[in-house]
């Protein structure tokens, strides 16, 4: 399969910096691009992500996970399938929607913000990645399993090196290794911990999934220790640039941002629209268990297929006027934003839809709410234009504003 020598690699520089202009060479000349480094077939246009992530037949397997998460977490429930995932799925969602979510862990996430914004509200200033975005979802996720938020810096240096070893595309053999000891230091942090949690059960949610049993099936120790790993990972990297990213969008659109402000409703369409338009996981992966016709060309079994979810949400056969950031746009369903019938990709879709969604959305909506009103008149920092950074994820590195203090 050829490829076209105009498009930027992507693995450069050029394409790290602004991947949108790459996406839509790709979408228009490969869909379907086989990267030699990478040793995968990439999809790029939104009919194309959205069959693999739906895949009924089980042709676009997870068993690329073995390889892709299972040195840093273990073996997660995304690696599971058919009957036993399921399972496992009904014994850890619960914790993320309905009742508990609303009642046990609403709170959680209110009192985790307003500590973070209370530090800053009388400054004037704040960057709103380093003293706010990076923080708020670690702390939530630390409160909820009933860990020690002191251990913040721990959690937040396992979860980058996580997500570092997650987007070493070019394989640096030391992004490698200090992946694979992240997984032996969370290991010898946690097991403990679950074990001394078995013995006196909490009102937390790792309580919960050390008592959670369904069809006679309980999680073991390195079940509970992989499912948290990979919570600490998935919800605090990707609710951390979701929340930069909205502000990023909504500071560069001042009008949009005055609506927000005027009607808070309107908070759940800023960030399905972020999710479509900047969202902050860009690819994920698949393995195909038998050969298939796929973007015009064939990919043979066995093949890494890496969906490009910040392409095909930007695809101009399924969006109008797919580069303009617009929460007023009739084409993006908010109302199953949140689901796994969504219109956008920044969840996945199908079996492995994020069961996380409904606790980003909640976490998402309450950041900027509170944020809103402790800075009402919140604006850019003179000279500062955000930019997004990354591969794999991607939201802005720093967001400096200004705003006059309220006491």
């Amino acid at each position: 399969m050829a490829t076209a020598p105009s498009i930027p690699d992507l693995l450069s520089a050029e394409f790290a910096q602004n991947p949108y202009p790459v996406y839509a060479a790709m979408r228009e000349h490969v869909p379907l691009l086989w990267h030699e480094a990478m040793q995968s077939y990439v999809v790029s246009r939104y009919e194309d992500v959205e069959r693999v992530f739906k895949d009924k037949e089980s042709v676009f397997t997870t068993d690329n996970y073995s390889w892709q998460l299972e040195p840093v977490h273990g073996k997660t429930i995304l690696q599971l399938s058919g009957r036993e995932h399921a399972v496992r799925r009904a014994l850890v969602a619960p914790a993320f929607r309905g009742s508990d979510l609303q009642q046990k862990f609403l709170p959680v996430i209110e009192r985790n913000s307003r500590e973070l914004i209370d530090a800053f509200r009388g400054r004037g200033s704040a960057d709103l990645v380093a003293d706010y975005a990076t923080r708020f979802p670690v702390n939530v996720i630390a409160d909820m399993l009933g860990l020690d938020k002191a251990d913040h810096a721990r959690f937040h240096g396992w979860y980058t090196t996580v997500i570092a070893f997650l987007g070493n595309l070019a394989g640096d053999p030391d992004v490698a290794a200090a992946g694979e000891r992240t997984r032996v230091e969370f290991a010898e942090y946690m097991i403990p911990i679950i074990q001394g949690r078995r013995e006196a059960l909490g009102d937390d949610l790792l309580s919960s999934l050390c008592a959670a049993e369904v069809d006679g099936v309980r999680m073991s120790d390195e079940d509970i220790k992989a499912f948290c790993s990979l919570l600490l990972a998935a919800g605090g990297e990707t609710t951390d640039k979701a929340i930069a990213s909205i502000f990023a969008n909504l500071l560069r659109h001042p009008d949009q941002l005055a609506a927000v402000r005027k009607d808070r409703s309107l908070v759940e369409r800023a960030f399905a629209e972020t999710l479509r338009y900047t969202p902050p996981v860009h690819m994920i992966m698949r393995q195909t268990a038998a050969e298939v016709e796929l973007g015009g060309g064939t990919v043979p079994a066995g093949a890494t297929v890496t969906c490009l979810i910040g392409a095909a949400n930007r695809d101009g056969d399924r969006y109008a006027d797919p580069d303009r950031f617009d929460i007023f746009r009739e084409d993006l369903a908010t109302t199953r934003a949140f689901s796994a019938a969504a219109d956008h990709l920044a969840f996945a879709l199908g079996r492995h839809f994020c069961v996380g969604a409904l606790l980003a959305k909640a976490e998402v909506e309450t950041g900027v709410n509170q944020l809103l009103d402790a800075m009402p008149d919140m604006r850019l920092a003179d000279g500062f234009h955000p930019d997004e950074q990354g591969v794999f994820t991607r939201g802005p590195q720093a967001l400096p504003v200004v705003f006059t203090p309220i006491g």
